[in-house]
């Protein structure tokens, strides 16, 4: 293989800590998604949207409040459904032959040590996984926009929230433990489910991509039905604040899809150097899935909450003066 890379790279890439990240993203994608949504919409977007000039401070404060309901709700919400599931498949890997059962674990892989390195099985509990958030979306889109007036009235948007007590260790214990990874197990002794999953199974590089687009999609949409709908919200305030997560929405998808494309394709070779020098590791496809979920969720974050919250907000501001001037015409 010819492939060449300075010493620090490599030492990177073969790097104990490193792997571990990319192993807990792997185990952990969901929860990797909504903690770095947590954080980027309670510091970074309500800092860049403060920063937008010529805006009313009206419409600054309802993208603030919004943004951090979003990254709250997102985060608890998420984190209730996606950590049994994803404790549930932990536990199915360790001991695939206590819950899968034989003729599954022949179709997806040819013995019980080889299932977590079936790409078609990986595919199956990543779907999963991230389909967490999808599942999640309508109703984080109620809470949402249920929360935008209680942080304006108590002026939430001002400081950092305490959410000490909110969403810390959140565990499950008992039955919900216990039968989680057996419902899951039935899921993926489905041979329907199997045959789309082995047929899909290439797809795996650009699973967390899409789902967190549709995801974005749905949310926002849902957002934009029900702020319109609201009686809490300001009148004036409501086509603002829809504009802009429409605006927002939009660009991040498609400036996501296509950065991440690029990025993806520029860095071939480089994933390509880390599979060779991790070759013999048994942990190497969660790794790799790890990088799947790791490279679009760093490029989507950086697109939505960093650099488009100030013009995002401007625009969404100037677009809603000038329909209101054109229907006044």
């Amino acid at each position: 293989m010819n492939i060449r890379i300075n010493s620090f790279a490599e030492k990177f890439l073969t790097n104990k800590s490193t792997l571990k990240c990319l192993e807990k993203i792997s185990e952990h994608g969901t929860s990797f998604v909504a903690g770095t949504s947590f954080v980027m919409s309670t510091t970074i977007r309500p800092l860049a949207i403060s920063l937008t000039p010529d805006t009313q401070k009206e419409n600054k404060n309802y993208a603030i409040a919004n943004s951090f309901g979003s990254g709250i709700v997102k985060f608890a919400m998420v984190e209730a459904v996606a950590l049994p599931i994803e404790n549930a498949i932990k536990k199915i890997d360790k001991n695939p032959n206590k819950y899968l059962n034989s003729k599954t674990l022949k179709h997806l892989a040819k013995s019980p040590e080889k299932i977590s390195t079936s790409k078609a099985y990986k595919f199956m509990t990543q779907f999963m996984k991230l389909g967490a958030g999808l599942f999640m979306a309508i109703p984080k889109s109620f809470l949402t926009v249920a929360l935008i007036p209680l942080f304006l009235t108590n002026q939430s948007i001002d400081k950092k929230p305490n959410n000490k007590n909110t969403y810390q260790d959140i565990t499950f214990t008992g039955k919900i433990s216990n039968s989680m990874p057996k419902f899951i197990a039935k899921i993926i002794n489905n041979e329907h489910l199997q045959n789309l999953a082995i047929k899909h199974q290439t797809q795996d590089k650009n699973l967390s991509k899409y789902m967190s687009a549709t995801t974005d999609t749905i949310l926002t949409g849902s957002a934009a039905m029900l702020i319109n709908k609201s009686d809490k919200i300001e009148k004036d305030r409501k086509k603002p604040l829809i504009y802009n997560n429409l605006i927002s929405t939009a660009i991040t998808i498609i400036a996501g899809l296509t950065l991440d494309k690029a990025i993806s394709k520029a860095g071939s070779n480089l994933v390509e150097k880390f599979e060779h020098l991790n070759l013999h590791n048994p942990k190497l496809p969660k790794f790799i899935e790890g990088i799947n979920i790791l490279r679009p969720t760093l490029i989507f974050a950086g697109i939505y909450y960093g650099i488009l919250p100030i013009f995002s907000t401007f625009i969404a501001e100037k677009t809603d003066n000038f329909i209101n001037k054109s229907n006044k015409v």
